[in-house]
């Protein structure tokens, strides 16, 4: 074999390799959204297509990315309206990455959910904007407490430095951790860099301000993929810009 036939064949294994980092998402990683549009255990209905919307680049193998603004698509399963004798459920699937007029079968489970006004509240600065401060040196609380410091500081939890902030998004890189006690994972399969967390936490698990919803199952057990949220004392009600994070238990192609 020459070096001109050697070169090729690096160059077809670097090819393949980079083919199957974009056909192929992690287990483990973290894909936060901002749902398209409503739940509810009054209106919708089963097989009713829903879709959210990626809130921040999500770095994949190699270079690779989902680019923020990439569709996550799926349905709704069951649902179960709030009546005298029961509680209210809705249950569904997050299955699809829809990006450059392409798309991914995935399975996801959920790792947490808050409400818009939640959303919203990360991007108010800790303090007022006085004489000669910058919005880019301003200081933020993300959902589940972590601190952001923008103007070239760290990402803090309770215990220390998690990650940083992606200067001109809404978010940072962090590592994924958990409060002991929490059913939530830390650093999980393949996936154990900084994740793209978007207005969440490291630790960030659970529901945010969406009143007395609770996630009655995540997907991660059977029936795996399927999320299901409840409430006792109503409806469920999950508003048009309530942010998720989604993780990814598995990909094809």
């Amino acid at each position: 074999m020459n070096i001109q036939e050697m070169l090729l064949l690096i160059s077809i294994g670097f090819v393949a390799l980079a083919v199957s980092a974009q056909e192929n998402i992690p287990r483990g990683t973290i894909i936060p959204v901002s749902l398209n549009s409503s739940l509810s255990s009054r209106k919708s209905k089963p097989g009713q297509p829903i879709s959210a919307r990626v809130a921040q680049d999500v770095p994949l193998p190699i270079g690779m990315k989902i680019r923020e603004g990439a569709r996550i698509t799926g349905h709704v399963v069951q649902v179960t309206p709030a009546t005298q004798g029961a509680a209210a459920h809705i249950s569904f699937v997050f299955d699809r990455v829809v990006a450059s007029k392409k798309t991914l079968p995935i399975t996801t489970n959920l790792r947490a959910i808050a409400s818009p006004t939640e959303v919203e509240s990360t991007q108010i600065p800790t303090m007022g904007m006085g004489c000669g401060d910058t919005w880019e040196s301003r200081t933020t609380v993300q959902v589940g407490g972590d601190v952001v410091y923008w103007g070239g500081g760290p990402v803090d939890n309770s215990s220390g430095p998690v990650g940083k902030p992606v200067i001109g998004t809404t978010g940072g890189l962090v590592r994924v951790t958990t409060k002991p006690g929490s059913p939530g994972q830390g650093e999980v399969d393949e996936n154990q860099g900084p994740q793209a967390l978007w207005v969440f936490s490291s630790d960030a698990c659970g529901v945010y301000r969406l009143g007395d919803t609770t996630i009655a199952h995540a997907g991660r057990t059977k029936p795996v993929g399927v999320i299901e949220l409840g409430s006792q004392n109503g409806q469920v009600k999950v508003p048009s810009g309530s942010g998720m994070l989604l993780r990814v238990i598995g990909s094809q192609e």
